[in-house]
């Protein structure tokens, strides 16, 4: 019997902590994302490909030790443990013939200062740091003034 009403004590707890939680899941909570008010269990339609430039004169730099911006279209490149596409034309051997700037000689150090004679593993997935620029607009309002010494 005491089983019995400690269940039933139980289920009658649960039941009302489950009453007063609010339902988050048709609900964004009024926090705005890129997926608007959707909710988040409604299946939200995928976004636009953006367009990236061909190929180009590299971007400008906002900040002191800013990645360079990619200013080409990498879709479909592959950069995994075995494989570098950027490498192609951005590494020492090949960057003067790819007529592409040269990865910095940062990339080759560990973490410890040490000069390795190939990309450093810290340093090898690119897309870590360095990302292509699109023609997009602004997710959210961005007020950041650029360093005025590298303009």
């Amino acid at each position: 019997m005491k089983k019995l009403i400690g269940a039933m004590l139980a289920c009658l707890v649960a039941g009302t902590l489950m009453a007063a939680t609010p339902d988050i899941t048709n609900s964004t909570g009024g926090i705005k994302s890129e997926r608007g008010a959707t909710d988040l269990v409604t299946e939200a339609s995928a976004a636009p490909l953006k367009n990236f430039r061909k190929d180009g004169e590299p971007y400008d730099r906002q900040y002191m030790h800013q990645p360079p911006l990619i200013p080409h279209d990498i879709r479909n490149y592959e950069v995994d443990n075995k494989v570098n596409k950027c490498l192609a034309c951005h590494s020492f051997k090949n960057a003067s013939k790819m007529k592409a700037p040269k990865i910095s000689p940062t990339h080759f150090e560990t973490r410890d200062g040490l000069t390795l004679g190939e990309v450093s593993p810290r340093r090898y997935f690119c897309l870590q740091c360095h990302v292509p620029q699109a023609d997009a607009k602004p997710l959210v309002e961005n007020t950041f003034k650029p360093v005025e010494a590298l303009h």
